[in-house]
């Protein structure tokens, strides 16, 4: 992949901090220079006079009757754990470049480079999964910074195959979720698919209930699956995932137009269910490495907005 510079998005968690910088859910154990108070203790030398709290100072100066400083311990901010789970079942890469349909594969692989870019501008470590090869056994590349980020970028944007079983996702997420030191709660999970095939509802609740920050990536081609043309009369090259033979179907207007208010309707109905378990997702209909950073910070400025509306 070439290298360019990216347009980064702010890593918004989900919910709303009182205290603190918005760098997410994470307060460390480690007392360091963050946004929430764990705890007062006298005064040290070398304290910085910032830390000193002046009230409880000036009522354990009254009550002793002597001079008795006291600081705030905080805890240290520290940025969120950051993987992705990629769909690599064989329909995601079921179109060639000669075809005009969304290049999937391509698509995937740029919309990673945004979140590992993304996650190194907030100094988060980032991992990654997939189910390809190697018998749809998990494919898991565990937090890092540097060489390791480029590793994910390398998996997702090399030769890797794409032959991952129809029920990928949800044996990643399972595969995800015994990972609890790798990916504590808190730590944002992207799950990339074009959900054409997609978990079911308590595989998601599951995933919830671990505390993670999951945000849904739907890469669907904008003209063929998140909706469909007027083809009616014309024959259309339609494709097996499995076995890639290619035959030819000729659709009436009326099949035509129903597909096409079946798709929307199925993108509707899958938004909605995302929408329901408090899920924001990202649609992108396009491999454009613009279109897609745009979309990812509308999708941060969004959570953002709505974060503060609470």
């Amino acid at each position: 992949m070439p290298a360019r510079e990216r347009q980064t998005f702010p890593l918004v968690p989900r919910r709303r901090r009182l205290v603190g910088l918005p760098f997410g859910e994470l307060p460390s154990r480690h007392r360091g220079p963050g946004g929430d108070v764990i705890g007062m203790r006298p005064y040290e030398r070398g304290d910085p006079v910032s830390t000193i709290d002046w009230f409880a100072t000036a009522r354990l100066s009254a009550v002793s009757g002597r001079d008795e400083f006291v600081v705030r311990d905080r805890s240290a901010d520290e940025a969120p754990r950051v993987a992705l789970l990629c769909d690599r079942r064989p329909a995601m890469a079921i179109f060639p470049a000669s075809l005009p349909w969304l290049q999937k594969p391509q698509a995937l692989a740029e919309a990673t480079a945004a979140i590992v870019a993304s996650a190194a501008a907030a100094r988060s470590d980032v991992a990654s999964l997939d189910l390809a090869g190697a018998g749809g056994q998990p494919y898991w590349l565990p937090p890092g910074r540097g060489a390791g980020a480029w590793r994910v970028l390398e998996r997702q944007a090399g030769p890797a195959a794409f032959d991952a079983p129809e029920d990928n996702l949800e044996q990643g997420l399972a595969f995800l979720a015994g990972l609890r030191s790798d990916l504590p709660a808190g730590s944002f999970v992207f799950v990339l698919s074009d959900f054409l095939v997609s978990p079911p509802a308590g595989v998601w609740v599951g995933a919830l209930a671990r505390g993670w920050d999951i945000v849904p990536i739907v890469i669907q081609d904008p003209i063929w699956e998140q909706s469909f043309p007027p083809v009616g009369g014309v024959a259309l090259p339609i494709a097996d995932p499995t076995s890639g033979r290619v035959r030819l179907v000729r659709l009436s207007a009326r099949q035509a137009a129903l597909r096409r208010e079946r798709n929307e309707q199925q993108l509707r109905r899958l938004l909605s269910d995302f929408a329901s378990f408090g899920l924001e997702a990202v649609l992108l209909g396009t491999s454009d490495p613009d279109r897609i950073d745009r979309a990812f910070i509308a999708w941060a400025e969004s959570r953002r907005r709505s974060r503060w509306a609470r």
